[in-house]
């Protein structure tokens, strides 16, 4: 049994992350299981299971599944109070086989990857305006998607309303359709008729649309305003281009610059007509020029277009053959 003082023990920590439970374990320097218990997905609960931690000893560092969803909290409260955090990647396929799922088993195995620096990467910190950048691209690339299905719905619809509707709408353009279709006024008590049906299914569909496209205007600008702050150099023509930068090559493209063997004239001559350039040979026959021996056919392997063309070994019944042609009769 293990008598050190705990204060003067170095200990590591992992956790299995959830959505309301957090299992933690815990090992000492030696690898060795201590203990492990659930806690909440709070703040309080962070602050028990860190002291729950630092009553085995001196807490090196953690390694939390999913920090990136259900470890995203926890990741923060940790980085706040100093304490080093890795994110496992991906448990041990093996141990789990072997001694099935288990979430208890799942912290331990967390706490010995921390502890051996094995299936750990190091987080994304999910603080500052970096991570302000990937929730407002991510709630724009939903609305962006929302609003596609929107006008699909209205042109599907335009295609099997009642004539009376379908002559008058399918003829507009886009933002003609939308802003006349967002302006009507249909009876919503008479829902049970059918063009009555149609108007207000469009009129919700326009209202939706114009909705979402104000949605996307505002938050082109808040993300281009976060890009101009991060990345000030960078030039961009349009909000909407923001979310399609992409990191290019800085270097200078190289130009090929050909000279022209025909001699060059002053500028007083008059309009002189070069003669055409000589006619490249063939494939075929710069390689027979340049091995002196026919090509053989192209085939799938490049090697063979260059050797040279064989002709068929015979098989043993004709060589049979022929040696006995070639023999002699006995005899004066």
């Amino acid at each position: 049994m293990d008598v050190r003082d705990p204060a003067k023990r170095h200990v590591v920590g992992g956790v299995d992350t959830h959505k309301d439970l957090h299992v933690a374990a815990v090992v000492d320097e030696r690898d060795r299981v201590l203990g492990s218990r659930s806690f909440t997905t709070t703040r309080q609960g962070y602050r028990q299971m860190l002291a729950w931690m630092g009553s085995f000893g001196e807490v090196q560092r953690i390694g939390i599944e999913s920090t990136g969803s259900y470890g995203a909290g926890l990741l923060r409260f940790v980085q706040t109070v100093g304490i080093e955090v890795l994110e496992v990647t991906t448990p041990d396929r093996h141990d789990r086989r072997r001694r099935g799922k288990n979430d208890d088993l799942d912290a331990q195995n967390a706490a010995h990857a921390a502890f051996a620096g094995q299936r750990t990467v190091t987080p994304r910190s999910r603080d500052g305006m970096v991570e302000s950048l990937r929730v407002l691209s991510a709630c724009r690339k939903t609305a962006v998607a929302a609003r596609r299905v929107a006008l699909q719905l209205i042109q599907n619809t335009i295609v099997c309303a009642p004539d009376r509707l379908r002559d008058d709408l399918r003829s507009m353009t886009r933002m003609q359709l939308i802003r006349t279709l967002a302006a009507w006024r249909p009876d919503l008590t008479a829902y049970r008729d059918v063009e009555a049906a149609y108007r207000i299914t469009f009129k919700s569909l326009a209202r939706r649309y114009l909705e979402l496209h104000d949605e996307i205007a505002d938050l082109d600008i808040m993300i281009g305003a976060i890009v101009d702050e991060l990345a000030p150099t960078s030039s961009h023509a349009t909000p909407s281009a923001t979310l399609e930068r992409r990191s290019c090559c800085s270097r200078p493209a190289t130009i090929l610059i050909v000279s022209d063997p025909r001699p060059a004239l002053p500028r007083s001559a008059g309009p002189v007509r070069f003669p055409p350039h000589p006619a490249k040979p063939s494939g075929t026959a710069s390689t027979e020029a340049a091995i002196g021996m026919p090509t053989a056919p192209c085939t799938s392997s490049r090697l063979a277009a260059y050797a040279p063309i064989r002709k068929p070994k015979s098989t043993w019944p004709n060589a049979l053959l022929k040696g006995i042609r070639s023999l002699k009769p006995f005899g004066p």
